[in-house]
């Protein structure tokens, strides 16, 4: 089956979404308050170009609708094209605030759509690998783990820009590290307490809210951890890393964007290969997360034909929101 597809935000990720919407169906329009940016990216798709996400609803029907603007406006645009009947693929993170998830959940609820979220990273092969591991208990009793978040985002990125907000982005948890506390949710279910501490150290009046911080955790589960985390690694990124120490072995995914099996230490196994991985988004001056938006697209349209293929879907990705939201209530912004 060949999809309809419409995309709401024509800035860099959506840019990315554009280029794989034909390997699945038609982009039949594009949408931004940018006008410039509608009009380039409609003219390189063939799509029709867009200014209001009301008057693309109106006069189109897609199938699909991916959602690719601002953090803060993600649950208005998503239950917007949900009550005009489309599916819909909410980039991450799915809102930044709980009661604005439950709202879009409701609203797919309703309207007996799909709501999706991307979380690219679970797509890493030694991401995939090490929850294969969980599954099948090869770590045993997870103890302790430790969540390392080390990037570069410098003062320049957030000027003029929604990006730096409380309103439209939220905080760094949300717009650089949401797929790392997806992962910790992922690996190791929900978060019983938490404390820590944020700062604002190099940003000055760029940005409204932390550009470092470090979190003790307690999960569920009874394992303790830390989430050390910071955008202040000099000119580049320097690291995305996730260790677990389990009673029956240890692992470290590493790399820049966890994306290399950095030490592989369990009972009766050898460490696997990894296949080659293809780079992160590159956006000029600065890099994202693991480019496997081909894997986000590929499972979303197999989970539209089989429903039990398991693929994020809202109730799980609102998790990540919901434990951001407990991380921020107990670390305190000081100067």
């Amino acid at each position: 089956m060949s999809y309809r597809f419409a995309i709401i935000g024509c800035g860099h990720i959506g840019r990315r979404h554009a280029e794989l919407v034909g390997r699945h169906g038609q982009l039949l329009a594009v949408c931004d308050i940018d006008s410039e940016r509608a009009l380039e990216l409609a003219a390189k798709h063939q799509a029709k170009p867009y200014f209001s996400i009301e008057e693309l609803l109106q006069n189109e029907r897609p199938d699909i609708v991916s959602i690719c603007t601002p953090n803060g406006l993600h649950a208005a645009h998503a239950i917007a094209a949900l009550e005009r009947d489309c599916h819909v693929l909410c980039e991450k993170p799915m809102s930044i605030s709980s009661l604005d998830c439950q709202q879009m959940m409701a609203a797919a609820h309703k309207s007996g759509k799909k709501l999706f979220v991307v979380k690219q990273n679970r797509y890493n092969a030694p991401v995939a690998m090490v929850k294969q591991l969980l599954n099948n208990n090869k770590l045993g009793r997870i103890s302790s783990f430790e969540l390392n978040c080390f990037w570069n985002r410098p003062i320049h990125y957030y000027r003029d820009s929604w990006r730096g907000t409380i309103r439209l982005d939220g905080g760094t948890l949300y717009t650089q590290f949401s797929h790392f506390i997806d992962l910790l949710y992922w690996f190791l279910g929900d978060l019983k307490s938490v404390k820590g501490i944020r700062k604002n150290r190099e940003h000055g009046n760029a940005i409204e809210f932390e550009d470092c911080g470090a979190a003790l955790l307690e999960m569920q589960n009874g394992s303790i951890g830390t989430i050390n985390y910071s955008i202040n690694s000099f000119k580049q990124n320097m690291e995305g890393s996730f260790t677990l120490f389990g009673e029956k072995g240890t692992v470290k995914i590493g790399g820049q964007y966890l994306n290399k099996l950095e030490y592989f230490s369990v009972e009766g196994m050898s460490e696997p290969p990894m296949p080659r991985q293809a780079g992160a988004n590159d956006y000029g001056f600065y890099q994202g997360s693991m480019s496997n938006h081909d894997k986000v697209y590929e499972n979303l349209v197999h989970a539209l034909h089989h429903p039990e293929h398991d693929m994020v879907e809202a109730a799980e990705a609102a998790k990540t929101v919901e434990m951001i939201e407990k991380i921020y209530a107990c670390s305190p912004l000081t100067i």
